[in-house]
């Protein structure tokens, strides 16, 4: 290969790089055409590749960049895997391959420049997906909604009596209008 087909091959791994959300370093040994095409066509579909590169251009690419952890991982044939989407489909994508068995393992990662082992990646697949997070996160913002509504309630009807008890309790209750009484 010559300099300037490496230096093309570099500046690739680095753009892509730069793009990723979370990568990915795995072995890759004995797989068959059809077992390689079947993971790339799975990693596709979650937005993701696997690119393979000689070890000294990924570490080439990886230099000075948030994924310099992953340099302690490269050695032998191995695979670098890109996610440009959601980074616990991928991993989920990922640790779902256990048929290969010993033909693909993933060795470690990188996620926003934190290193992760293999335990952390299958960790990190069993978080529920992105979308049932956020709804989690809706419902309980809505419940604190409703327990500052009810606090609000209490105030207004504990403040008939004094009108500036009840307006400081309420107040104090976060409610956004209050009653005079």
């Amino acid at each position: 290969m010559r300099k300037d087909q490496k230096g093309t091959i570099v500046e690739r791994l680095a753009e892509n790089l730069g793009r990723a959300s979370i990568a990915l370093i795995s072995e890759y040994k004995g797989m068959t055409a059809a077992q390689s095409d079947d993971m790339r066509r799975r990693l596709r579909a979650v937005r993701g590749e696997f690119r393979v590169a000689k070890n000294t251009l990924v570490r080439r690419a990886i230099k000075d960049t948030r994924y310099e952890a992953l340099g302690d991982k490269l050695g032998g044939p191995v695979g670098l895997i890109l996610s440009y989407a959601d980074p616990v489909e991928l991993a989920k994508t990922v640790t779902s391959m256990r048929e290969l068995g010993d033909k693909f393992k993933v060795r470690g990662g990188v996620l926003d420049g934190k290193a992760l082992s293999a335990e952390e990646v299958q960790a990190f697949a069993a978080l529920p997906p992105r979308e049932v997070i956020f709804a989690q996160l809706l419902g309980l913002a809505g419940a604190v909604t409703g327990a500052r509504d009810a606090a609000c309630a209490s105030a207004q009807r504990a403040g008939f009596g004094n009108g500036a008890v009840a307006r400081r309790d309420q107040q104090a209750a976060g409610c956004k209008r209050w009653r005079a009484v």
